[in-house]
């Protein structure tokens, strides 16, 4: 500090307190600012009222952090409560966590009460790692925490952290008091655990713990903890029904594998099956959707990744990476109510993280998969590291999501780069083919028209003229309607639709062709559309959807909500539809008349080349952005 300047006097005039501050908060720091006093590094009565702001996404994040708890301590049976009393507009909900793992004698419990306390701290094989969770979470929703926990029958020990009760205390070193003894629950606790919950709201499809006070002591069996969080102010939800749906929604993903492996949990005493994003689990619930034949995705790719735990160390811990495609041939097939409410298809589910078997993250991560696209319905990635990764992938303390560095997603987008790229491949390929279909049974608009004009034109395409040129191209026409079935059709409906139809558009995926094909085969004009080029999906797949959107909602178009459009505007996108179908099959009638007479194949092979650089052309141009 420069000799002409003094120090700047620090008075208790320059305390600019809240006025929510705690009452004891302000006496202690008021006594240390005075001096005199040994400061400690943690201020307790106003830490603890800022880590109910640590910051969970929502409630059920929270109670993630006890059943987190409850399995790391070998839990077989975990059971989640919201529990609402009261009227409309004035609700109460608690909430409480049952388990029956391993429990906690006193002093254990005592020290997992204390924040940072913890018997697996920096332990990264298990679940949990800092002793944080439990308190943070607890009073993320409540101000008041309750545990019980027991390693004998009959013999509870219980501990309470109240947030008002630290706030006000004027004692420099706030310490725990220790457990208290006793042999039974509260009246509150055991009327959760032996009534039925509010939600759902049939009493009878909920499974109780227990059908009395006087059985609720022997359920609660030899060993086991117990979190009670009494009238929660801050839930992401008012009502026990909705938190209810989310947990159960969730958990019932998060929590899949041992779900899978076993363990029973219920959230307001209905037990959940577990849901996997991936399709791949034989047990999980969209096995059991009704009517649904092939229930599993494909794994296309299973790779380890060799991922060092700091960019550039020589330290690596293996990554599982699992690459897989949905049945999509089948799947598509379904209603949408199956596809979007059964199945959850189109959820953001692309890409799920599993750290030490517990999802911490799913969603789309555009880093591997690219943006959101309504292809990422229909493929899923599932990463799978250990805790020792938590560093590299960016897992927070609360385990809620994920952020990878740059050198982690660049390792393993490496690894699944041309799998990945294949099955987006094939995936374009059948919603391509899928919307160039929807005209069903009957010939498009375009193809109606063309067979009516063209009588009026100057030169005539071949025909069959005896009887027997005619019964010889039926039998033709039969087997060329085989080939050339849309989907949906029986084979007579092909064979109708083919015979009264001059002219036919059919699609044809082909990485290697030129976006059209002509070909006049048994007095038929066959123009074939290309689906892997960029003037299908740049403008005759947009401009197709365009045309068959009315002002209802067009179920067939995969994943999309569709907003209503302008009927007129559906109209002038139809017409344009069908003009641009007219102009090929204008091309493609000339391109038959002048090939008919060919015998050196001179023409065939000029409209071979033209056909090659035109398309070659286009594309480049229709890449430029």
């Amino acid at each position: 500090m420069p000799a002409t300047e003094s120090p700047v006097a620090l008075d208790m005039s320059a305390l600019q307190l809240g006025p929510g501050v705690p009452r004891g908060a302000r006496n202690v720091l008021t006594r240390f600012i005075k001096g005199g006093a040994r400061v400690p590094l943690f201020f307790g009565q106003t830490l603890i009222h800022s880590l109910r702001d640590l910051g969970y996404n929502n409630t059920t994040s929270a109670v993630c952090e006890h059943v987190d708890n409850a399995i790391q301590w070998g839990a077989s049976e975990i059971r989640v409560y919201f529990h609402q009393t009261g009227k409309r507009g004035g609700y109460r909900i608690d909430v409480l966590v049952l388990d029956n793992g391993v429990g906690m004698p006193p002093h254990v419990l005592k020290t997992a009460i204390a924040f940072g306390g913890s018997m697996v701290y920096e332990n990264r094989t298990g679940i949990g790692r800092y002793g944080m969770g439990m308190k943070a979470a607890a009073l993320s929703m409540g101000p008041v925490m309750e545990v019980y926990s027991w390693q004998d029958p009959g013999m509870l020990y219980t501990m309470t952290l109240d947030v008002s009760d630290i706030g006000n205390s004027r004692a420099d070193l706030i310490e725990l008091l220790d457990p208290q003894i006793t042999d039974m629950l509260p009246s509150e606790v055991a009327e959760i655990l032996c009534n039925p919950m509010v939600s759902p709201k049939n009493p009878e499809s909920q499974e109780l713990f227990a059908y009395d006070h006087d059985t609720v002591m022997e359920r609660l069996g030899a060993s086991g903890t117990i979190v009670y969080i009494p009238s929660c102010d801050r839930l992401t939800a008012r009502r026990a029904q909705t938190l209810a749906e989310h947990a159960t929604k969730d958990m019932a993903r998060i929590y899949r594998r041992q779900l899978e492996q076993g363990l029973a949990l219920f959230i307001n005493n209905r037990l959940i099956e577990p849901f996997d994003p991936m399709y791949w689990m034989s047990s999980a619930r969209h096995t059991r959707v009704e009517g649904l034949v092939e229930k599993r995705s494909r794994l296309v790719k299973s790779t380890p990744v060799a991922i060092p735990s700091e960019e550039g160390g020589t330290t690596t811990y293996p990554v599982t990476v699992r690459l897989y495609a949905l049945p999509i041939e089948e799947w598509s097939q379904l209603s949408t109510k199956v596809r979007k409410h059964d199945l959850h298809l189109y959820e953001d589910h692309t890409v799920s993280f599993m750290r030490n078997d517990r999802e911490v993250a799913i969603g789309t991560t555009a880093e591997l998969v690219g943006k959101r696209h309504s292809v990422h319905a229909w493929l899923r990635l599932q990463i799978d590291f250990t805790g020792h990764l938590d560093e590299a992938f960016g897992v927070a303390v609360n385990k809620q999501g994920v952020r990878p560095k740059t050198y982690v997603l660049s390792l393993i987008r490496q690894e699944i780069r041309e799998a990945l790229i294949e099955v987006r491949e094939n995936i374009n390929r059948h919603q391509a083919e899928q919307a160039s279909l929807r005209s069903g049974s009957k010939a498009s608009e375009a193809e109606q028209r063309a067979t009516e004009a063209d009588p009026l034109q100057g030169k005539r395409l071949p025909a069959p003229e005896t009887e027997e040129e005619r019964h010889i191209q039926e039998g033709n026409l039969r087997a060329l309607a085989v080939g050339y079935k849309r989907q949906g059709e029986t084979d007579e409906e092909a064979y109708e639709r083919i015979t009264h139809s001059r002219y036919i558009i059919d699609f044809k995926y082909d990485a290697y062709w030129p976006f059209y094909h002509t070909e006049f085969k048994y007095g038929k004009l066959i123009l074939t559309i290309n689906t892997a080029h960029a003037f299908f999906t740049k403008l005759y797949e947009p401009l197709s959807k365009m045309a068959h959107r009315a002002a209802v909602v067009d179920s067939t178009i995969e994943g999309e909500e569709d907003s209503p459009l302008d009927p007129g505007l559906a109209a002038d996108c139809n017409e344009a539809l069908i003009a641009l179908q007219l102009l090929l099959f204008s091309l493609a009638r000339t391109q038959a008349q002048m090939t008919l007479d060919d015998d050196d194949g001179e023409h065939r092979t000029w409209f071979e080349n033209f056909r090659r650089e035109w398309s070659a052309t286009l594309d480049t141009q229709l890449a430029i952005r």
